[in-house]
């Protein structure tokens, strides 16, 4: 009875654990990696036709989005997953496949033009039609006998609609193992889906930490921090764009918008134009009006109930086609963009940030996390300038980050989700964070719930019967050794630049304070610039 951690350890994307048990092999998600690579992750020490099943936490690419690839190599196993969660993959998948081929044509046509090797997509449209034919349907809260000694239970992790928590429950030689897989534990009070359920037992938990080192702050109201962007936004001629995405975050900004408008809080805009400029968030925003009741929460059914649709309104447009894209940049009016990629890594966003960060009227605004090394990082650390299409724009647009709106738990709730257990787990493994994150929210779990926890590699393997572990990862980083000086350098800045960050949330709690402490804050800070700018 054995776990084997593959990705998203030390890393916040690209999750995977083996779960080796009952003579049978079964993987806890099968994502990819995003952004910059920390670490080279190890290989799935399983031959794909020999992985019995696979268990699904949520649609998101960083947990599903390598499946297709491993039905391509051979797994023909069941994929146990919510209801909703197979209905967004079933478009995720495809749309990330369309990607693949559309990367490895543009790669091939350079090859050939260079006399390169030729390239294969990871995988195509048909391999994601293929994935989608093995989903079994689950529901919450229902005990589901996968095999004569395993079974499972699906909680609601209150992230994205379907989103699950999944508690496994294993027999073997008469020894019994609960094991609780966090997925992505969701933020609270959030607009469309229920707060995360809470579990109560679990004899070993692989819980998230995306933002274990950090809270989200007071919360703040939603719409009226949205309002207020819009209308100094469309006040001084400019454009809202929103990197957001497409599965999630855009139907939960949608339902917001849907309240501005119809409470008037935008003043002499009354009837601003809002594009939803990405197809798979169109076909999304589509299975979000779709009869998924036993996902809502019950503001949003409520509304559903009165014939309201929570995420339609008047000027909403749904562009789909290339040109309906191109168009949205043609036409002068102001308006709100939101479009896909989350982190502008790629999709039709890149177009809007091209046409919008250089005018100083426009706002770009970042609605969730930023990865390391993303584009969206780079814009959100402050970046001066960066490189669009072989173009380098100036960043002039006003950059800001809508509080608390974040799909993620932070430390202190997700430390309250964990405590909630009633008896204290035989281990705790801390995943999905940053390399530095993981172990200060170990640290954290030690200190304020004194559950024993630890923050595993890539290729760390733990028996759950004798309670240790079997196999300790050569820890590789991913970078090349001609390449380490300046990615050295690269994290020292980069720490500088989230210190920044953190100083200004700093600032940002301290509004209201006393003048005189706020003069001595502000001669230090000035004091240390004074410092630096010599």
């Amino acid at each position: 009875m054995k776990l084997t951690f593959i990705g998203a350890d030390h890393e916040v994307t690209g999750s995977c654990t083996l779960i080796e048990a009952c003579g049978k092999n079964i993987l806890v998600d099968c994502g990819l990696e995003q952004g910059k690579d920390t670490y080279v992750n190890c290989e799935i020490p399983v031959e794909a036709e020999k992985i019995d099943a696979l268990f699904l936490t949520h649609a998101h690419i960083d947990h599903s989005g390598k499946i297709p690839a491993l039905v391509k190599a051979g797994f023909h196993g069941p994929i146990y997953a919510t209801d909703a969660t197979g209905k967004l993959c079933d478009i995720m998948l495809k749309d990330s496949a369309h990607i693949q081929e559309s990367e490895a044509e543009w790669k091939n046509r350079k090859a050939k033009r260079a006399g390169g090797e030729i390239v294969e997509p990871i995988y195509t449209v048909q391999d994601a039609e293929a994935s989608m034919k093995l989903f079994k349907s689950c529901f919450y809260d229902e005990d589901y006998q996968v095999f004569d000694q395993i079974r499972i239970r699906f909680l609601d992790a209150g992230h994205l609609l379907g989103s699950s928590s999944i508690l496994v429950t294993i027999t073997e030689d008469d020894e019994t193992r609960t094991i609780l897989f966090s997925g992505d534990v969701g933020n609270v009070d959030r607009p469309l889906i229920r707060d995360p359920q809470k579990p109560d037992e679990a004899d070993f938990v692989i819980i998230e930490s995306t933002y274990g080192d950090r809270t989200h702050g007071e919360r703040i109201d939603y719409v009226a921090q949205l309002s207020e962007i819009i209308q100094r936004t469309l006040d001084r001629g400019g454009n809202v764009v929103i990197p957001s995405f497409a599965i999630g975050r855009t139907q939960i900004l949608l339902y917001l918008i849907r309240i501005i408008k119809e409470q008037g809080l935008v003043k002499g805009h009354d009837n601003f134009p809002v594009y939803v400029d990405s197809p798979l968030a169109v076909e999304a925003t589509a299975i979000y009006s779709s009869p998924l009741t036993s996902f809502f929460d019950e503001e949003a059914l409520e509304l559903l109930a009165k014939g309201i649709n929570p995420i339609r309104f008047e000027n909403l447009h749904l562009s789909v086609t290339t040109d309906e894209s191109k168009q949205i940049n043609f036409d002068r009016e102001p308006k709100v963009i939101l479009s896909a990629s989350g982190m502008c890594e790629a999709g039709r966003i890149r177009h809007h940030l091209k046409h919008n960060l250089w005018r100083p009227e426009s706002t770009v605004v970042f609605v969730g996390y930023q990865v390391e090394g993303t584009l969206g990082r780079k814009i959100k650390n402050g970046a001066d300038k960066i490189k669009l299409f072989n173009e380098e724009i100036a960043v002039k647009a006003e950059v800001l980050e809508l509080a608390d709106i974040s799909g993620h738990a932070d430390r202190d709730m997700l430390l309250d989700w964990l405590g909630n257990l009633k008896q204290a787990p035989r281990k705790v493994f801390v995943n999905h964070g940053d390399d530095e994150v993981c172990d200060i929210f170990a640290d954290s779990i030690r200190e304020k719930l004194g559950f024993d926890a630890v923050a595993p590699y890539s290729g760390d393997a733990f028996d759950l019967l004798s309670e240790d572990f079997t196999e300790r990862a050569a820890i590789v980083k991913a970078v090349k050794k001609k390449q380490a000086a300046h990615e050295k350098v690269s994290a020292v800045y980069n720490a500088l630049l989230e210190a920044g960050q953190r100083l200004l949330r700093v600032i940002e709690k301290n509004k209201g304070g006393a003048n005189k402490d706020l003069e001595k804050f502000t001669e230090r800070i000035n004091s240390l610039c004074d410092r630096y700018e010599r």
